[in-house]
């Protein structure tokens, strides 16, 4: 990626902001009125007039309308209050698309699906004190490029971004981003979390968040991760381990003497640990995130992915000194995968109030 850099390409390079809407050349800090037009007082146009946006209860905002073909490169953003990050859902459309391609909370799409913040320091996602979101997964479009952020919370949320892309010709095989967000309240006891199922086409998985609370004492991370590719039905190609195995960790994530540990890397993590407070946080909470950018799962045909909820509890006479115990926990998940087609055959969830709050 390094060596690219120093290649000359036929692009150019724009930028959609509140300071230029449209990211049109020359267009930036033109404002007159806007969010910071007071505390920039008699310094006047040019000087932060409009650094961001407010968006009502109930509305949704349109962050950029990009005409292409192009890639999105870069996407920054925060707001205020926190809470709103998982309060307000990021929704992109591609090449004239009636249906969103990515439908996930803002802060889920950055692995912060908690509303408390915290660090992500991963290649594509990076989460910087104190609430800095920032993406790098390329986006590729041909025609147009359409993001925006619905607010489903009750309150006033401003919203500071800025969106960088590339514009220019991208390969014909480029396939478009997509983010299915779903989320199991709890996971009924026996069954699996599906994370994303019904998607037909060629492509690859390339990352998975979970943002996982636990309704049972005692470790609750056994469940296997599968992947059914290409007409797979009951059993998977893909089988992994345990849950901890496949956000890369071992062993409860215990670090003997200093039990659950956090952790980032480029690849995968657990960047969040939630303890109980003894008082109203009642349950552990985790964020957790493993991203296939040098391992991605391709497929050809169709796509569906499980995680199920499973624990360790006593062996109650099985000769072991523990046993395997289904759970019921609140799993919530973000998938994301390209996909040959700017719409996907199998939606996401769309989350209603009760599913998007985090109590």
């Amino acid at each position: 990626m390094l060596d690219d850099l120093a290649r000359y390409k036929e692009r150019t390079t724009r930028s959609v902001s509140p300071e230029n809407f449209t990211g049109g050349k020359g267009a930036g800090g033109r404002a007159t009125e806007g969010t910071g037009a007071r505390a920039a007082g008699a310094l006047g146009q040019g000087w932060k007039i409009s650094p961001s946006i407010e968006i009502a209860p109930g509305e949704t905002a349109e962050l950029a309308d990009i005409t292409g073909p192009g890639a999105i490169r870069h996407i920054w953003c925060t707001t205020a209050p926190h809470r709103a990050w998982r309060g307000t859902l990021l929704r992109a459309y591609w090449d004239g698309a009636e249906e969103a391609a990515i439908e996930v909370p803002l802060g889920d799409f950055f692995c912060n699906g908690w509303n408390v913040f915290s660090q992500v320091s991963s290649q594509p996602v990076a989460a910087n004190p104190n609430g800095g979101f920032n993406s790098y997964w390329p986006m590729p479009f041909h025609d147009r490029a359409r993001l925006t952020l619905d607010n489903l919370s009750a309150e006033t949320v401003t919203l500071y971004y800025q969106i960088d892309y590339e514009s220019g010709a991208v390969p014909a095989d480029s396939c478009y981003l997509h983010g299915h967000w779903r989320r199991s309240k709890p996971v009924p006891y026996g069954e699996t979390h599906t994370l994303v199922e019904g998607v037909e086409g060629r492509g690859q998985y390339i990352g998975t968040y979970l943002a996982w609370a636990t309704n049972s004492p005692g470790w609750w991370g056994e469940g296997e991760v599968k992947f059914y590719l290409d007409g797979d039905t009951d059993f998977p190609t893909i089988c992994g381990t345990g849950t901890e195995d496949y956000f890369g960790g071992a062993w409860n994530f215990d670090l003997e003497g200093q039990g659950y540990t956090a952790y980032t890397t480029p690849y995968l993590g657990l960047n969040q640990i939630l303890r109980p407070d003894g008082l109203y946080a009642s349950q552990q909470r985790f964020g957790m995130y493993r991203w296939h950018v040098a391992d991605p799962v391709r497929f050809a045909e169709d796509l569906r992915v499980t995680v199920q909820s499973l624990g360790i509890g006593p062996g109650n006479g099985n000769g072991l000194p523990h046993r395997y115990r289904p759970t019921s926990d609140d799993i919530a998940s973000t998938a994301l995968f390209y996909l040959d087609t700017p719409a996907s055959s199998g939606r996401p969830c769309t989350p209603g109030l009760l599913e998007l709050e985090v109590d």
